[in-house]
């Protein structure tokens, strides 16, 4: 059974009080909250295990290398990789689509086309402008809708023999939107192009299966999984990573060195350069048991009814517009009050004990199509209620009324 009050109390944060009022925390699109499962496993890890991995032979850096392996055999049975060596650890989604960027500036030629969505959040248009800039490979747009939706017909004319990559969001950060990304995969690999998912907005809410989806590469944060920050991973097929050429130089990426010749070594070291963020690699590992253990078919409904109530909540107060409307969206509302600016909206909530994101929260592109300079954003997670969205409805008119 899903219990919510059961759940709130592996989360210490969320007992706290900020500017004298209960905490509410809807800003679980840029991080979630740590339960005390993933806390008490980042202290073990200091307090019992702490060494270097893959290099010693004492007792210490074999049973840290142990734990690191096997939270990157967790991953890899969470997304349902084929080998354990697709599993990359990184710093995080950044790092991921970087990596990956950098990697296709020894595929790509000038004439190119690669392929990004208009809800992309900066981390995924920005590394692609720069490979376009390294390489002459043209960036083309696959644009949105009003109701921020992709235009698939649009794609589709897209896409021809000169596609060499797509990429897009599977959940948009900004707006919630679910994007329909089997369908851009089929299409993409109908004229030979490879494809990379960002996934940090998808696996809080998703349990992606990257064989099913037969995706390319596929990345994602654990910060936003009730992990820490610092770590991330990205899926890539084998075939792919095994074209793809380093993407740093430095200790644990080579098989031999001298000085007049490296040669690399398999993967997923190939990838994984100096030392790695240890304790956060095995707590991944830690934060995905959670998770998994709560149930993501458990996560999915309820976050569904949080999002179907504060939608019908807001929608209530006059003047309140809200961005992003898709028939297939998880739980993040971003709204605005008329001829109020979403800073100062944020800034009342936060004297409420209230934490909403405020901004273009790196889409800005999106929010270009707009015309607005931003929105507020609440986004919410398993561990929220219904009374936590009735005090945001209750801050919402209080600054309505304060800054009218």
């Amino acid at each position: 059974m899903f219990d919510v009050l059961k759940i709130r109390k592996d989360f210490p944060i969320l007992s706290r009080k900020v500017n004298g009022k209960p905490l509410v925390y809807f800003d679980n699109a840029a991080t979630s909250q740590t339960p005390q499962q993933v806390i008490d496993a980042i202290v073990n890890y200091y307090a019992n295990y702490n060494a270097n991995i893959h290099r010693g032979v004492h007792t210490l850096s074999q049973e840290a290398t142990d734990l690191y392996e096997q939270s990157r055999l967790k991953i890899q049975a969470h997304f349902n990789a084929k080998f354990s060596h697709e599993i990359i650890l990184t710093s995080g989604t950044t790092h991921s689509i970087n990596l990956v960027a950098n990697g296709f500036s020894a595929l790509l030629k000038k004439g190119d086309e690669i392929i990004v969505s208009a809800l992309e959040h900066h981390s995924n248009i920005v590394p692609w402008q720069m490979l376009c800039e390294r390489t002459g490979a043209i960036l083309k747009v696959i644009p949105m809708n009003e109701a921020g939706e992709l235009v698939m017909e649009t794609y589709t004319n897209l896409l021809s023999n000169k596609t060499k990559l797509v990429f897009t969001n599977h959940i948009s950060n900004a707006l919630g939107t679910i994007n329909p990304i089997e369908y851009i995969i089929e299409k993409a690999h109908e004229v030979g192009a490879a494809v990379l998912i960002d996934g940090a907005q998808s696996c809080p809410h998703i349990k992606p299966d990257v064989q099913d989806l037969d995706v390319d590469f596929y990345v994602a944060s654990a910060h936003k999984m009730c992990g820490p920050t610092g770590v991330g991973m990205l899926y890539g097929k084998e075939e792919w990573l095994k074209k793809l050429p380093p993407y740093q130089g430095g200790g644990e990426m080579i098989a031999e060195v001298s000085f007049e010749k490296t040669t690399y070594a398999d993967l997923p070291h190939k990838f994984e350069a100096g030392t790695p963020n240890i304790c956060g690699g095995i707590v991944f590992g830690t934060a995905i048991d959670y998770m998994n253990t709560v149930g993501f078919k458990n996560i999915a409904a309820y976050e569904n009814e949080l999002l179907d109530y504060a939608t019908n909540q807001l929608k209530q107060i006059e003047g309140l517009k809200i961005y992003g409307t898709a028939k297939n969206k998880t739980s993040v509302i971003s709204f605005n009050l008329d001829n109020i600016h979403p800073y100062d909206v944020g800034t009342i909530l936060d004297k409420l004990g209230i934490a909403v994101r405020t901004g273009h929260h790196c889409a800005q592109p999106i929010m270009d199509f707009y015309c607005i300079p931003g929105t507020v954003r609440a986004s919410f997670a398993f561990y929220n209620t219904k009374e936590e969205i009735d005090a945001l409805v209750a801050g919402v008119k209080k600054a309505k009324m304060m800054l009218s």
